[in-house]
């Protein structure tokens, strides 16, 4: 991922050196296990542990003549200075991919536990706005029109509850995807014990693969991406309600704009909603991982490459990305300014017509089928809208709603608290006390 999008932490991890690290400490780990079994001399473990090391530019020297990174890294680390006989051990029983593949879980496992606390944050942030904004009465809209009065803080709970069951989903791809794998070159375990596989995991926090061939398969790696997908297009859905209520006409929220920033190089007063827009984008690149990640799963028989070209691009930028995702748009709605007065103002832009739900059930409680019901107040919905004049006088003035209806039943179906009063219940559902 370009450096734009990179925040430290999470960069570290993805470094060349920090994989490099991670391949010897299964090189070791490896060789720790054969030395527990009797196969090794524990000296000679020893001596592995307190020397061995690698020089990156030496790595990349040695693969352009051996065309294999993995063959590369170990010759390197047997040319450590320090190292005697005891060189012999490094990769004893080993195939390339049980170190390539066991120290990727062990880098996304590393990955993961940022994102989990990211999450957690995220979640926080929503917890902390939806119980700010609990009863900041707004328009709720479907298709775009003016439906019925809602709350922001009922919006915001919604979405809390999303990332809470994404947050789940994380768990369940976390758990499938920490897993290590050392079967050897078709997944026998021929030439390595399977004790060494159980300790090399062990230690490094991962599960062990109860099968595999010379891969892990990639199920693990689409059902992890597909959660990681999800909880961008999560983000997504809410960065589009932030700029669909940011316009101009609508202006019931705004990002945060900063002292010195500017919307636009022409137009000194815009104020664009440039971080939402920015998930959105983020969202799209993040789908385009999951996607290859799936075309990955379907290898030749015990495995072939095609995998590997795209995981080390994707399996870096995914993660990264989303850790961008997630401390950006939660920065954004810390920071995110609302307009209560734009929103009650808004909720009148429609004449009232808002309240045509109420008028139809109370006539119907008043006796009136559905469809005479609906049959008397659609028609003054639609005088409202073409003569753009207010729908309480045209009820008002109607002998066929009057009739059923006093004056005070009329004026109660406009009050827009009978739309919220279930708002506590709702809180409560959620544990939002």
């Amino acid at each position: 991922m370009i450096e734009r999008y990179t925040r430290p932490e999470m960069g570290a991890i993805w470094t060349e050196e920090n994989k490099f690290k991670a391949w010897l400490e299964v090189e070791i780990l490896a060789c720790e296990a054969w030395a527990e079994i009797g196969e090794i001399p524990k000296e000679d473990v020893a001596k592995l542990r307190a020397n061995a090391s690698f020089d990156i530019d030496r790595i990349y020297e040695i693969e352009q003549e051996t065309r294999h990174d993995v063959v590369a890294f170990t010759r390197a680390v047997s040319e450590t200075p320090a190292l005697g006989e005891e060189k012999k051990w490094v990769h004893y029983g080993l195939t390339s991919t049980d170190v390539v593949d066991t120290a990727l879980s062990y880098l996304i496992k590393q990955a993961n536990e940022i994102l989990r606390k990211d999450l957690h944050q995220f979640i926080a942030i929503l917890t902390e706005k939806a119980k700010e904004h609990k009863f900041t009465v707004m328009m709720g809209r479907t298709h775009g029109v003016h439906a019925e009065p809602t709350t922001f803080g009922l919006k915001l709970a919604l979405w809390l509850e999303e990332m809470r069951r994404n947050l789940v989903r994380f768990e369940e791809a976390a758990k499938v995807i920490e897993t290590g794998k050392m079967s050897g070159a078709v997944g026998t375990y021929a030439n390595i014990n399977p004790r060494v596989e159980s300790y090399v995991c062990e230690h490094l926090g991962l599960a062990a693969a109860p099968i595999s061939t010379q891969t892990l398969q990639r199920d693990r790696h689409a059902q992890y991406f597909s959660t990681l997908a999800l909880i961008a297009t999560s983000i997504e859905k809410f960065a589009t309600e932030i700029r669909g209520l940011q316009k101009s006409e609508t202006r019931e929220v705004e990002e945060g704009f900063a002292k010195g920033q500017k919307g636009s190089s022409a137009m000194p007063h815009k104020r664009n909603p440039i971080g939402s827009e920015n998930m959105t984008g983020m969202a799209r690149l993040m789908r385009g991982y999951m996607l290859t990640a799936y075309e990955n799963v379907a290898l030749w028989h015990e495995r072939d490459i095609s995998h590997s070209s795209a995981e080390r691009v994707i399996i870096p930028d995914a993660t990264i990305t989303l850790n961008y995702m997630l401390n950006r748009f939660g920065n954004i709605l810390k920071n995110l300014t609302v307009f209560p007065d734009n929103m009650k103002r808004n909720m009148e832009r429609t004449f009232g017509l808002i309240y045509s739900q109420r008028i139809l059930l109370a006539l119907i409680d008043k006796g009136l089928s559905r469809e005479e019901a609906y049959d008397t107040v659609q028609p003054l919905t639609a005088r409202a809208w073409d003569e753009q004049t207010q729908f309480r006088p045209l009820v008002e003035a109607s002998e066929e709603i009057t009739t059923h209806l006093s004056p005070e039943e009329i004026a109660d179906c406009f009050d827009y608290n009978y739309h919220i009063q279930n708002v506590d219940l709702i809180f409560e559902r959620l544990g939002l006390n």
